[in-house]
């Protein structure tokens, strides 16, 4: 599949509000991408997508955001602090992953042990120009 070319922070933001049509609770969604690649501008757009009102920022030091109000719930969780699979234990993403939400995870290689086999791929790279992004998405096998 061939990336799909963002040329702003909005058109990532729509690409990932007409995703989220896709989603439905059980689903787990891995994000991958330098900083400042638009990870968190992506979840932005899912949460928008599944009817979230409330502002979507980085759980970078909180580790998880829960977003309730939408659909179905959003469990938006920033993996960069942690040092690998059993620091994620530890906070439980179990919890999170098995959960009746939707989970998006930035940085989730860092537990990668942890993801189960449905999970979705999402890979952002820098681009051109500085506001350009591009997007892959590859969609996980089985359910959840």
């Amino acid at each position: 599949m061939n990336p799909i070319v963002s040329r702003s922070a909005a058109e990532t933001e729509h690409l990932a509000t007409t995703f989220a049509a896709q989603l439905k609770a059980g689903d787990v969604l891995a994000l991958h991408g330098d900083l400042g690649a638009g990870k968190t501008c992506f979840i932005r757009g899912l949460a928008a997508g599944l009817g979230v009102t409330q502002p979507v920022s980085s759980p970078t030091y909180t580790l998880v955001n829960e977003y309730a109000g939408g659909q179905v719930p959003l469990f938006h969780i920033d993996l960069y602090r942690l040092h690998g699979v059993q620091d994620a234990w530890n906070v439980g993403i179990e919890e999170y992953i098995e959960g009746n939400g939707i989970t998006a995870i930035e940085w989730a290689e860092r537990a990668a042990a942890a993801l189960p086999p449905h999970t979705h791929h999402i890979y952002l790279h820098h681009g051109a120009s500085a506001d350009e992004r591009l997007i892959e998405i590859k969609m996980g096998t089985g359910a959840p």
